[in-house]
């Protein structure tokens, strides 16, 4: 039992863990109930009740059997088209289409919010405003018959209600690299290594020698390779390990948990739908009515999210929701939503960068293996159901078996891989490499369908009978949720603290970009194939494409990044006051001269720091003191750089003859451009690290 810690407010995390845990049960029938299975059919039935049979097209798709409850009696096995406009479109591919066009909205609508909802006031009210949203859409079906002449309208609803989902779930995932440093084991860990650190005096020897600056010292590269001054500490290394396998360890269960917690409510929806579908035959009313039903669980389990998550009046008394050293809360009459769309479309722009990108390489390698998985899974998942419908002609009733033991071996397989990490100390690419495996086996399945061996001698395999549906059913349902669970924890690991809504709504929008790319690209092949199976072996190329991607990632590097990470652009910098050209202070980056040093080291390995713009070097003006104010002189103090130990990318830069620090002289979270540097006794907090980035 791991005992109480005095930084933890158990009762406080456990209310915040539940409202995150609360919105997955909530949210996630959707995505199981309405978006993978009813969804399709019903637009795709939408689409045929209002069809003509191929190939005159003049004969109609359906027979009316109730005018409120819709078409439902199949007049003849024949393709099926709908015309829109002055285009005919197959009916399977309307559906696919619909898809792609909510998925391409969906991932402009996360662009424009990620900043919205870095701001942790807003952060929830976001997530309550899409998630409502979504759910009073999918209501809108119930009363909306697939007789009506504006029929057409189920495609706005479907759009905004797959908005809403995407949307809400890009606020709900920026919570979860909090929820795991906020858990108790990692708060332990943390105290621990804070300690430690705490304890430790500078390391660097400390020389008598003139403070003035020798005139045969070299310029040397920006930052020591290797000295004295920063001889690593085996003690802080360990515990800084530790720190990092918990928060991992601890991100991936309660990821873990949220996937099986979403999947246990999809599943819990299809067998209360699985009565009116059964009963009512399969008909398009059925279909409305079991979206309907989602959209009203969606809508109900969202209350305890909304009374449980952190919001407005958590801010002042959780300092935790939020990284010190990199939130950038803006007070509330500064705030203009207008300004932060446009700032968020800026900021896009400059994350994809090549100078940014290097910066944060591991972590868009990572993007990049996501984009061919995402499109890979989604595909599997959109495609299955009209598969199983046109090609196995499956009944709807059959179709919801098949969807209910997907998420049921969803749950097992979210729960059993975290313990077989555990118990072989696999890591999570292993894991994640495993499970891409076992799910490209899925489509390859379906591929050897073509052989004539399995069409018309043995008649069974290669998924050309219904019975093989339900077994790949649950080995893709286990393979997908532990899978759902593990990409989104070991993304957490890889995005800057304090932007997580930022980042994780570009992992939103590779996940949906790609989304979009994959049912096109099927709607397109069964439009010019006739036979949605030919998907199966694009489906192939995408999931084995992101093998060799994922494994020249480098985990550790790319945590150790993400932590030291500062975006250029917006980022605050030691600058010399244009002003009395003598002061040192934070300044926004601008990339003028005086926010330019060159840093040189003598022959006694102590180290100058020259400003660019005028030849002053950082230093004292009287005596060397605590709180002494730094600024430009004509002589330079000589300066240890010492390389921090909790973050390797940082360096504490210390006077050798008082081991005082350079610090900023204001304690705030979020110093404001103009704060003096100063000099201090050793501190933890982050005032007194500072990163060095090489001018090109």
């Amino acid at each position: 039992m791991v005992s109480e810690s005095p930084f933890h407010d158990a009762k406080l995390y456990k209310r915040h863990l539940r409202g995150w845990l609360s919105y997955n049960f909530a949210s996630e029938v959707f995505a199981i109930a309405s978006l993978t299975l009813f969804m399709p059919i019903c637009l795709e039935q939408f689409a045929r009740d209002n069809g003509y049979l191929m190939p005159d097209r003049t004969e109609p798709c359906f027979l009316s059997t109730n005018e409120t409850d819709g078409l439902s009696i199949a007049k003849a096995t024949a393709p099926c088209v709908v015309k829109l406009g002055w285009v005919w479109v197959d009916t399977a591919s309307f559906s696919l289409y619909v898809k792609s066009i909510g998925v391409a909205l969906q991932a402009l609508v996360v662009i424009s919010m990620g900043g919205i909802a870095d701001h942790p006031p807003h952060r929830k009210k976001i997530l309550l405003i899409c998630a409502y949203a979504g759910a009073i859409a999918t209501l809108l079906f119930l009363i909306l018959p697939s007789t009506s002449p504006f029929w057409l309208l189920c495609v706005p609803l479907a759009v905004l209600a797959n908005i809403g989902f995407g949307a809400s779930i890009v606020a709900m995932n920026a919570y979860l690299p909090t929820l795991a440093q906020e858990s108790e084991e990692v708060v332990l860990a943390k105290s621990e290594l804070d300690k430690h650190a705490e304890s430790q005096p500078a390391r660097s020897a400390v020389q008598d020698t003139d403070r003035t600056s020798d005139a045969d010292e070299a310029e040397d590269p920006l930052l020591p390779r290797e000295s004295a001054n920063s001889d690593p500490d085996e003690r802080l290394a360990t515990l800084n390990a530790t720190y990092n396998a918990t928060l991992s360890r601890m991100t991936s269960r309660i990821s873990s948990l949220g996937i099986a917690l979403g999947y246990l409510s999809g599943i819990s929806l299809l067998l209360l739908a699985l009565i009116p579908v059964t009963k009512l035959g399969g008909s398009t009313f059925s279909l409305r009515l079991a979206i309907s039903m989602s959209g009203i669980w969606w809508a109900i389990f969202t209350l305890p999210a909304a009374v449980w998550l952190p919001g407005v009046s958590s801010k002042a008394s959780t300092p935790e929701w939020g990284d010190e050293s990199t939130q950038r809360v803006r007070d509330g009459e500064e705030w203009s939503t207008g300004r932060e769309i446009l700032n968020a479309w800026k900021r896009l722009g400059g994350m994809l960068r090549w100078r940014e990108m290097k910066k944060l390489k591991n972590t868009f390698q990572y993007l990049a293996a996501w984009f061919l998985l995402s499109d890979g899974f989604t595909t599997v998942i959109s495609t299955a159901v009209l598969f199983g419908k046109i090609v196995l002609h499956m009944s709807p009733s059959a179709l919801i078996l098949v969807s209910i033991l997907a998420p049921t071996s969803g749950i097992l397989g979210s729960l059993i891989m975290p313990a077989l990490q555990k118990r072989f100390a696999w890591s999570n690419i292993r894991v994640l490499v495993t499970l891409i495996v076992f799910a490209s086996l899925i489509p390859v399945y379906g591929c050897i369908g073509f052989l004539p061996f399995f069409q018309h001698n043995l008649k069974f395999g290669g998924l050309t009978t219904q019975g093989e549906m339900y077994g790949l059913a649950v080995v893709f349902g286990f393979t997908y949720g532990a899978f759902s669970g593990y990409s989104r924890a070991f993304y957490a690991d890889l995005i800057p603290p304090g932007e997580e809504s930022r980042w994780y709504g570009l992992f939103s929008i590779t996940d949906k970009t790609s989304s979009f790319v994959g049912p096109m690209v099927i709607g397109i092949i069964a439009d010019l194939t006739g036979n949605i199976r030919y998907g199966f072996f694009f489906v192939v190329v995408m999931i084995l494409a992101a093998i060799p991607i994922l494994l020249v990632i480098d985990a550790d590097r790319g945590r150790r990044d993400a932590r030291e990470y500062v975006y250029r652009m917006t980022g605050l910098v030691a600058d010399l006051s244009e002003g009395d050209n003598k002061s040192v202070i934070l300044f926004d980056f601008h990339g003028k001269a005086n926010q330019r040093w060159v840093a040189k080291q003598g022959c006694d390995n102590y180290w100058t720091l020259q400003n660019e713009a005028n030849g002053t070097f950082l230093s004292v003006e009287g005596d060397v003191v605590d709180d002494a104010v730094l600024v430009g002189t004509k002589t330079g103090m000589k300066w240890v750089l010492q390389q921090d130990a909790m973050n390797p990318g940082y360096y504490r830069i210390i006077d050798p003859m008082t081991v005082l620090y350079v610090a900023l002289s204001s304690k705030e979270e979020d110093p404001e451009p103009g704060t003096n540097l100063a000099l201090e006794k050793y501190a933890i907090e982050p005032q007194q690290r500072w990163k060095f980035e090489e001018i090109l």
